[in-house]
């Protein structure tokens, strides 16, 4: 089968990296998929993806997933998308160091891991196209939002200086920022707004 496009989504087993995946294969691209719920990543296995179940964060394991392209089509990356996140809200006297780090390296080092590893393979593969997901905590001051507003602002000023760095050698590195969405991982937060207004 001739694929249109070849795409790596990290964090695909979220619900935005399920529906992506959903539109990307309903456009006859091939995905490539890394994601930690294996019931989720089974799901989008039956769509027709190729998964991969592990951590953003490994850096080897990254490093390996990327490079399974050179054994498909063209062996070149056309776009990543980086999905990867989570959503901790809790004021800074009451977070540990801990937990604030656990924010970090979920959200900010695993983008710059992959970052690293997709430019890499892309500068001798023909380029291609990285984007990042933020949140409007990185622009915003939120309350409560401090671990996670960190996280996502050091996204956004990365993929600035990454967008800088690569443009000239053909890799494009964009950011998007969507407001709250009705998402598992927002569950807490939506279902209480939903209570709030419906009180």
């Amino acid at each position: 089968m001739d694929f249109v496009g070849s795409y790596l989504v990290v964090g695909g087993s979220s619900d935005i990296g399920l529906i992506l995946c959903e539109r990307l294969i309903e456009d006859g691209d091939s995905v490539t998929v890394i994601g930690r719920d294996s019931s989720r990543m089974s799901q989008i296995k039956e769509l027709g993806a190729k998964v991969f179940i592990g951590d953003a964060t490994d850096e080897q394991f990254v490093s390996e997933v990327v490079t399974s392209f050179s054994s498909e089509g063209d062996g070149k990356i056309d776009g990543v998308a980086h999905l990867v996140g989570s959503l901790l809200i809790r004021p800074p006297h009451a977070l540990s160091s801990e937990a604030f780090n656990e924010v970090i390296n979920t959200n900010l080092t695993s983008a710059f891991v992959v970052l690293s590893k997709a430019c890499k393979y892309m500068l001798r593969n023909g380029g291609g196209r990285i984007v990042f997901t933020s949140s409007v905590a990185a622009s915003v001051g939120l309350v409560n939002h401090e671990a996670i507003s960190a996280a996502k602002g050091g996204i956004e000023s990365m993929a600035r200086s990454a967008a800088a760095t690569y443009s000239k050698r053909g890799i494009r590195v964009n950011v998007v920022a969507p407001g709250l969405t009705d998402t598992r991982m927002a569950q807490p937060i939506t279902k209480s707004e939903t209570s709030k207004e419906a009180a």
